[in-house]
C-alpha cells in the first residue's frame, strides 16, 4: 500500500477531513495530501500513502488545472463565496471584450498576493486563523505562472473560467484581482480541480467508492504505485545486490548507455518492480539516495 490514491473531493470537505477519513478507509496513520483544496472546491486531492508519503517533497510546485466560477458584482473577506462582502452588493454585466481585456495582465509570470484567509503562515500562525480574529493580514506576493487562461462561459455577471497554472497559485485571487480592475468587485463561487501534476480525474475515486473497495478488501485497486509516481524521472532497474546498498546509504550506478538527456533525478527500481529510491545525480551516471522508500 505504498502509493497515491486519487480522491474526486466533494464540496464542503477540507482537505484535512479527506486525510482523516482516508486513515480510516486504508487503517493507516501514514496518509498525506499533495496541495490543499478549499472547502468549497471539488475535485482531484491526491493522497500519498504509506512509505510514498516521503516522495511529498517533489510535488511541491506540480502544476494545476482548474475551473471556476465567478461572481462579478461584489468581493468578499475570502475571494470566495464563503466569506462576508467587503464591498456594495451590485447587479452588472460584464462583457466578453471587458473580461477579455481585464484577463490580459494574469496570463503569463506575474506576483501574485495570497488571500489573507489562506493556509500560509505569518510568524507560526495560520494567516486564516489571524484574519478569524480581526488581524490585519497582507501577505507578500508569490511569483506565479498561468499557462492558460481562458473563458468557457459568461452570461452577464457570471463567467466560468479555465485555468492552468503552476503550484502555489490562487484561483480565489485571480477571480478578486479581476473584479478590481473591472472595478466591480468579483469572488468565486465554485471551483474544481480538474488535474494536479500527473494526476487527473480520470485516476480519482470518491470517498464512497473507496469505502466500498476497502469493505471488500480491494482498496489496491484504486492505489497508483509507488514505482508509477514522478513519471518525468528516468527509471534505472538496480539488482538485490544494489537494493541492499542503497539501503544502507550507498551511491548506486546507472547506464551510461541510457536513453534521453542526463536527469537530476532517477527511480531506482527493482528488478520486481518496486520503487527503492529516488536518486539524485552526484557524478555522470552516478546516483545518491536522497529518499529511501
Amino acid at each position: 500500500m505504498n502509493g497515491v490514491i486519487v480522491i474526486d473531493k466533494p464540496e464542503d470537505w477540507t482537505s484535512h477531513d479527506v486525510v482523516a477519513k482516508m486513515r480510516r478507509i486504508a487503517r493507516t496513520k501514514k496518509v498525506g495530501h499533495l496541495g490543499t483544496l478549499d472547502p468549497i472546491a471539488t475535485g482531484v486531492l491526491p493522497l500519498v500513502i504509506e512509505r510514498a508519503t516521503r516522495l511529498a517533497q517533489f510535488y511541491t510546485r506540480s502544476d494545476k488545472v482548474y475551473e471556476g466560477v465567478v461572481r462579478f458584482g461584489w468581493s468578499t473577506a475570502s475571494y470566495d463565496r464563503a466569506g462576508e462582502p467587503t464591498s456594495e452588493k451590485l447587479e452588472v454585466t460584464i462583457t466578453a471584450e471587458q473580461l477579455e481585456a481585464a484577463l490580459a495582465p494574469f496570463r503569463g509570470e506575474f506576483a501574485q498576493r495570497p488571500p489573507a484567509v489562506s493556509a500560509k503562515k505569518v510568524d507560526g500562525k495560520r494567516s486564516y486563523d489571524l484574519a478569524r480574529e480581526g488581524k490585519a493580514v497582507e501577505l507578500e506576493p508569490v511569483v506565479i505562472q498561468v499557462y492558460e487562461l481562458t473563458v468557457l462561459a459568461l452570461a452577464g455577471h457570471e463567467a466560468t473560467l479555465r485555468v492552468h497554472c503552476s503550484g502555489g497559485t490562487y484561483m480565489r485571487s485571480i477571480a478578486h484581482d479581476v473584479g478590481q480592475l473591472l472595478g466591480c468587485g468579483a469572488h468565486l463561487t465554485a471551483l474544481r480541480r480538474i488535474s494536479s501534476g500527473e494526476f487527473t480525474l480520470a485516476h480519482s475515486r470518491t470517498l464512497q467508492q473507496l469505502e466500498d473497495l476497502a469493505q471488500d478488501d480491494r482498496l489496491a485497486e484504486a492505489m497508483i504505485p509507488a514505482a508509477d509516481l514522478l513519471p518525468a524521472f528516468p527509471n534505472v532497474f538496480v539488482d538485490d545486490v544494489t537494493v541492499g546498498h542503497i539501503r544502507n546509504g550507498r551511491n548506486f550506478p546507472a547506464s551510461p548507455f541510457r536513453a534521453g538527456p542526463p536527469s537530476k533525478f532517477v527511480k531506482a527500481v527493482s528488478r520486481a518492480g518496486e520503487l527503492i529510491a529516488i536518486g539524485e545525480v552526484v557524478l555522470p551516471n552516478l546516483y545518491h539516495p536522497v529518499v529511501v522508500i
